[in-house]
């Protein structure tokens, strides 16, 4: 939309079905999203208004709500989704605080998809071998593009908390200080888009799958999670002697009777179960346990007044509306139906038959698509629209052979 038209308040609309569009471009039919594709209204949040530092020509970026014409939110939108858990919290006199944790590879350009991916040449004129974790120069043969980064999250408002070379080669992850839940997930979606945009201003691509490298660690977008009362502030999951509350183990136990139902909102690519299912810290149970990062759900050390959850299932490429708005849904539904969670674990351990998860995504969705949980706390349109787009994309990974198959199964008799 131009400038002019968005100050003078000119309505912009968008086919319904859009937000049921799969990744390769194409739509499920049309009884997921109405027969009419009828129209919706975008509403630009006026606290999420951003000129792009990173745009020569002179650009804005406006995140909206996707709300019906009668006014309502759509039920379709992930934005929408997260709003509503929010609201649910505060009828209990609760706000929830979030913080997540996004890591990400940045790679040298790759044009040909059947080539793996390289990382770029840094300063020093090398490619990265994978030895730079946690260095405090782990990043330096990347500098400009860094700095860049800084540069625009500052000019976009987007505060960061720490900042590290993680496991992989070329991989990096930052934390984003904790909050308003629609807040962060709204900033976790800007860092994304920055860092593409200001990758390719250097040559570089930055890749947000869950596991575009073979043996490497995968990424991750760990989420934490604490409740606050509203008005005082005080952290619900301790209480006055600094011990954790019933809530804070309802919490718990919520998140352990949805995770395996909501995974394919954790881990919503093929791609995705590559990292679930070669678990280097990227643990596919709902176990959970104080500061082991062998649980799905891990409770990290601090203070009782920062007692919190952290749900280490979704990867980097989860949306995080609908990451965010399930992993609170779940710990609300526990809260509200006083769900008690199993004993913790400690060191190493078997993950029970009724704690592990999905590990491909056509199990994931077969348990998505049973879930009455999933219907009741996001409605059934929203779930079965989403089941119909991802297998739509699915169906489309199966319809390729995959250079391993040609490489090993051909010569078989």
């Amino acid at each position: 939309m131009t400038a002019e038209g968005f100050l003078e308040g000119r309505r912009l609309q968008m086919a319904r079905g859009v937000l049921l569009q799969c990744i390769m471009g194409g739509y499920p039919p049309a009884r997921f999203y109405g027969s009419d594709d009828g129209d919706l209204a975008l509403n630009a949040d006026p606290r999420q208004i951003h000129r792009l530092p990173w745009s020569q020509t002179p650009r804005a970026l406006a995140i909206c709500d996707a709300d019906e014409l009668s006014g309502e939110s759509s039920r379709l939108s992930t934005r929408g989704q997260l709003k509503q858990v929010i609201a649910r919290y505060a009828a209990l006199g609760l706000a929830p605080v979030v913080a997540t944790e996004l890591e990400f590879f940045v790679f040298a350009a790759n044009d040909d998809p059947a080539q793996a991916f390289r990382p770029p040449v840094g300063l020093d004129g090398r490619r990265e071998e994978g030895y730079s974790a946690f260095s405090v120069s782990s990043n330096n043969g990347l500098r400009p593009f860094f700095k860049e980064v800084y540069e625009c999250m500052a000019a976009l408002g987007l505060p960061r908390d720490t900042f590290m070379h993680e496991m992989g080669v070329s991989q990096f992850e930052i934390n984003l200080l904790h909050g308003d839940p629609l807040l962060l997930a709204d900033q976790t979606f800007l860092f994304k888009h920055l860092l593409k945009e200001v990758a390719l201003k250097h040559g570089l691509i930055v890749v947000c799958m869950a596991k575009p490298l073979a043996r490497t660690p995968g990424s991750s977008m760990h989420i934490h999670q604490s409740l606050v009362e509203i008005g005082s502030g005080r952290n619900v999951f301790s209480d006055d002697t600094g011990q954790p509350t019933a809530m804070f183990r309802h919490f718990i136990g919520g998140l352990q009777a949805g995770l395996a139902e909501f995974t394919a909102l954790f881990a919503p690519n093929v791609n995705s179960y590559q990292r679930l299912c070669h678990p280097y810290a990227s643990p596919n149970n709902a176990c959970w346990s104080h500061d082991n990062r062998a649980a799905g759900l891990r409770i990290p050390a601090s203070s009782p007044v920062a007692r919190r959850v952290e749900n280490r299932l979704p990867g980097a490429d989860a949306n995080p509306y609908l990451a965010i708005a399930a992993s609170l849904a779940a710990g609300l539904h526990g809260i509200e139906n006083e769900l008690e969670p199993t004993a913790a674990i400690q060191g190493e351990f078997e993950v029970p038959d009724n704690l592990s998860l999905p590990c491909t995504l056509h199990a994931a969705l077969e348990r998505l698509k049973r879930s009455q949980l999933a219907k009741e706390l996001f409605g059934t349109e929203f779930i079965e629209g989403y089941v119909a787009s991802k297998t739509m994309e699915l169906t489309s990974f199966f319809d390729e052979i995959t250079p391993w198959e040609r490489r090993v199964l051909a010569a078989q008799a």
